[in-house]
Parts: structure tokens; sequence; C-alpha cells
């Protein structure tokens, strides 16, 4: 009885301090957010001098004059446009190659997948010098569809991977039963593979919508035409010419930084069932 209590006190211990640190990590990522929400509903002459989170008066007008002012409607439209095109074509031609690669044989399949899979380890804004000269050349500069191919073509490599690995380990029964049922190729993919493979797309989504909303580096390169900047770069464009306002400033952030955020937590649930559901499975 005394070791089954002492190892009781112990566990609930050290779960109190697990938690107690959890909270204090949860509150530091969460404070800045709060922060600057209640900074976004303050005036230009108290945002440095009052230090309550929320304001008493709360001046909601400045998401109102970010969004006109700074044309905040324009950018947010070009975002959602960008962030709903790219996630949908990677989602179609990374989910088709994958069940390639997983189900299919075909010459040198193995050296493409491997190419793929090493493509992972060169980010974006390694490929900027050559990505440049080709859109150059293309005459894609400062256009949406040159903006938007690239990152489809860097969310490839590692939606190829989580889904190839999510398909392989799909019963060959279901596929067997499929193709007596008068399937081919096209539809053990679209009617089997692809609705079985729902929590392992959610975690591409997840991860490419959190990746394009947020994409600035790539945006600074291809635009020049304040048109056609997403939320992030039309941000630092709104800060190089209101830098000093900062409430405005903060709304801006606020505008940018809120859609992301709902997105997340209402899709969170899907990162841990797509990856138990067999996403990174070995």
């Amino acid at each position: 009885m005394r070791i089954s209590s002492i190892y009781k006190i112990k566990n609930g211990l050290g779960k109190f301090v697990a938690y107690t640190i959890l909270i204090f990590v949860a509150l530091a990522c969460i404070f800045p957010l709060f922060w600057m929400f209640g900074s976004a509903l303050k005036t230009q002459s108290t945002v440095f001098s009052d230090f309550s989170l929320f304001p008493k008066h709360m001046h909601w007008e400045n998401f109102t004059i970010a969004w006109t002012k700074a044309h905040f409607g324009m950018y947010f439209f070009n975002s959602v446009l960008y962030t709903v095109i790219t996630v949908g074509g990677l989602v179609f031609f990374s989910t088709m190659a994958a069940f390639a690669f997983s189900r299919l044989d075909f010459p040198f399949k193995n050296a493409l997948f491997l190419m793929f899979v090493c493509m992972m380890m060169i980010p974006l804004p390694g490929q900027f010098v050559a990505l440049y000269v080709l859109l150059t050349k293309l005459h894609l500069v400062n256009t949406r569809i040159g903006y938007i191919l690239p990152q489809i073509d860097a969310g490839q490599a590692l939606a190829i991977f989580i889904l190839k690995t999510f398909f392989d380990n799909i019963p060959r029964d279901l596929e067997d039963s499929a193709r007596i049922d008068g399937c081919n190729k096209w539809g053990i993919y679209w009617h089997l593979a692809f609705p079985l493979a729902k929590p392992a797309i959610a975690v591409v989504i997840i991860f490419n919508c959190l990746a394009v909303w947020n994409e600035y580096l790539l945006a600074m390169l291809v635009f020049s035409d304040k048109s056609l900047m997403p939320l992030p770069r039309g941000l630092m464009v709104f800060q190089g010419t209101h830098m000093t306002e900062y409430a405005l400033l903060m709304a801006g952030v606020s505008i940018t930084v809120i859609p992301i955020i709902l997105v997340y937590l209402v899709m969170q649930k899907y990162i841990i069932s797509g990856i138990t559901a067999g996403a990174l499975k070995g």
C-alpha cells in the first residue's frame, strides 16, 4: 500500500508540474495575441499609455479605417484566392501522385519518389534565384499564376510523402473488392482511396493553409503591383506607410492573423486524427 501510495503521489506531482509548465507556455503564446487585439482597439495616444489588456472605450473604427485606408479588403481577397487555389491544386495533384507511387507500377518509381523526398530538404527560398529566372523567361513575374504555381510545387514533396504512406496502409482486400465491383484504377482512387484518405488530406490542407496564408518572401519576390499582393505583403506596405500609427497597424495585423487562427482552431482535431490514422506511419 505504501509503495502504491508513493507512486500515486509522485505520478500526481509529475502531472501537476507538467500541466503547470504547459499552462505557462500556453499563456506565453496567447498573451501577445490578446495584446495585439487590445492594442487595435486603442487610440494612437493610448497605445503606450494605457496598459490594460483591453481599453474601457473600444475603438472598433480602427478596423474599418485599416480595411479601407490600407486596402486590406483587396489584400484579404487575394490571400483567400491564393490559399484556396494553391491548396486545392496541391491536394488534387498530390493525392493522384501519391496513389500512383503507392499502387501503380511504372519505370523508375522508387527513384522518382526518392527525388520527391529529397526535395523536402530544399526550402522554397533556396530556389529563388533559379525560380526568378524561370518566371522571368515565362513572363510570369507580377502575375497571380507566377505566385500560385511555385507554392503548389513547394508543397508537393511533403504532401506526397504523407499521402503515399497512408495509401500504403490501405488493405489490398478493399482494392480487390472494388476491382471485382467493376472499378478501374481511376475508380479505385476516386471512390476508395480518396475518401479513406480524408484524415491525411486534412493534415495536408491545414499545414499548407498555414504556409500559404503566411507566405511573404515569395510575394515580395514576385509582386510589385499592390492589387496582386496577399495580406502579409500588403501588411508590410501598410507598415511602411503608417509606421507610427500603431493602433491601425495592430488592426491590420489582427485582420491578417485572426482568420487563420479560426481555421486552425476549427480543424486542429484533424491533425492528431490524421497522424494516428496512418498519415505518418512507417
